[in-house]
């Protein structure tokens, strides 16, 4: 199933886009889409039903705007370095274990809303993400297939990152992380059983039209699996928390000086296959 929220920020409802691509209204089915709902199979159940009846009222797509997909997010813990070639082109060492750090769930911002570069700013960049959205209660996991079960389903992350405020002003990275708006999320939640093998999924992002990143989650040093179970031997993770699992290469940090920054005005556009695409105006804090 994919799953999304519509309507103005903080008043979005529950909706699903159906097999034809038509918007339908969830909201008479359940309150909304959130950790509550994934860990409950029950409501999950009565939501594939009312898709397959045909019977839930379709949307005016055009006439809502999409936000997030996911309501009352717990924590974002994201994960640094996880593509051999982002690696590379950052001049870093290849991890032997995943970097994890962490972005406050009020980052987050739907997947066509205006992104905005923070005051002071010279080094706002961009960074295209699988983001893994679980749905069981997970702590200290004893393998990857395990971990896989407490996947209630994937989205796009849009891991946006300040350079100079997260590598030249000292301590760790959260500062360069967690400006307003920095991580747009969606469009859609799609459900585990419609991703069979997230290690296989192409992920691009365009700058005011021109690709930069055009990468492939085989890529990554940790896969999927591996990264929800070694965090869950760090920390519990609860149904709706969020995992960002990195970025291939093609970031402007990696590209030769003068650097590509982004700027008020750009447009950046991003996607995964299969999970939807993004398109965020950058505008001025």
């Amino acid at each position: 199933m994919k799953l999304l929220r519509v309507g103005t920020a903080g008043a979005e409802r529950p909706a699903l886009l159906d097999t034809e691509g038509i918007l339908r209204d969830l909201s008479g089915v359940v309150d909304d889409i959130d950790g509550t709902l994934l860990a409950d199979g029950a409501a999950l159940g009565r939501v594939r039903a009312a898709a397959e009846s045909g019977a839930l009222p379709a949307l005016d797509a055009a006439g809502y705007r999409v936000g997030p997909p996911l309501a009352r997010i717990g924590k974002i813990v994201c994960i640094g370095l996880n593509y051999h070639d982002h690696a590379r082109e950052t001049g870093a060492e290849t991890p032997t274990e995943p970097v994890v750090f962490l972005k406050a769930p009020d980052t987050v911002v739907g997947p066509y809303d205006t992104v905005l570069v923070p005051r002071g700013s010279r080094k706002t960049d961009w960074e295209v993400e699988l983001a893994v959205v679980i749905g069981r209660t997970a702590r200290c996991l004893e393998s990857a297939e395990a971990a896989l079960a407490h996947v209630a389903g994937y989205t796009v992350a849009h891991d946006v990152s300040e350079r100079e405020f997260q590598n030249e002003r000292g301590g760790t990275w959260d500062k360069g992380k967690n400006c307003e708006t920095f991580n747009p999320l969606g469009p859609w939640l799609v459900t585990a059983d419609e991703v069979p093998e997230p290690q296989a999924l192409p992920l691009r992002l365009w700058v005011n039209g021109e690709l930069k990143q055009d990468g492939t989650t085989a890529e990554q040093i940790f896969p999927v699996g591996e990264v929800v179970r070694y965090v869950s031997r760090f920390m519990t993770l609860y149904p709706g928390d969020v995992i960002n699992t990195g970025t291939p290469s093609g970031v402007a940090l990696g590209r030769p000086d003068p650097k590509p920054y982004l700027r008020a005005g750009d447009v950046v556009e991003l996607e995964v296959e299969g999970l939807g695409r993004q398109r965020q105006v950058f505008g001025q804090a």
